[in-house]
């Protein structure tokens, strides 16, 4: 986030150093409200570029074995462009390397689930699926309790990839 920052600052500064040497090579004839016109308009521009190659930049960088399964788009008033094109502001990934079978019942298995969020911190969570029925199911409280089963479906993107790995 700080980086980014700062890469917003110095677009501003860049932006407002092209416009000032264009306005002096033109002679003084440029208005001078351009100059911090053109640094606004280059920060912003740096904000949005970096708010649509967020996703492509941190799913790049996932380590091998570790899958995204699901995005979530995302639009907002105050940032109209996006509904001309949502972005994509949170995403789940599975670690495919680590699905486990149970040792009890060959349908179960546990994988490591993540979850990404634009200005947040990465959850892990680990989570049961049944692949005969469909099922998956997150540990309860994290109490060693009995799990919550909940029926997703074959087509489920979660369910589908960990009964492919499994």
């Amino acid at each position: 986030m700080f980086l980014e920052l700062i890469a917003v600052i110095v677009a501003g500064i860049a932006g407002a150093g092209v416009m000032m040497l264009i306005s002096r090579m033109a002679g003084g004839r440029i208005p001078k409200w351009m100059v911090p016109v053109t640094a606004g308009a280059a920060m912003l521009g740096t904000t949005i570029s970096s708010e649509y190659s967020w996703f492509s930049r941190t799913a790049d960088a996932l380590p091998e074995g570790v899958e995204v399964v699901q995005t979530v788009e995302n639009t907002a008033f105050y940032r109209p462009w996006t509904y001309l094109a949502p972005y994509t502001d949170r995403f789940i990934a599975l670690d495919t390397g680590n699905v486990r079978a149970n040792t009890e019942d060959a349908a179960l298995f546990m994988a490591d689930i993540y979850f990404f969020r634009r200005w947040g911190t990465v959850q892990s969570v680990e989570l049961m699926v049944n692949c005969d029925t469909g099922q998956r199911a997150d540990p309860a409280f994290g109490d060693g309790g009995e799990p919550v089963w909940r029926d997703a479906g074959a087509e489920d993107p979660i369910v589908g990839l960990v009964c492919d790995r499994g």
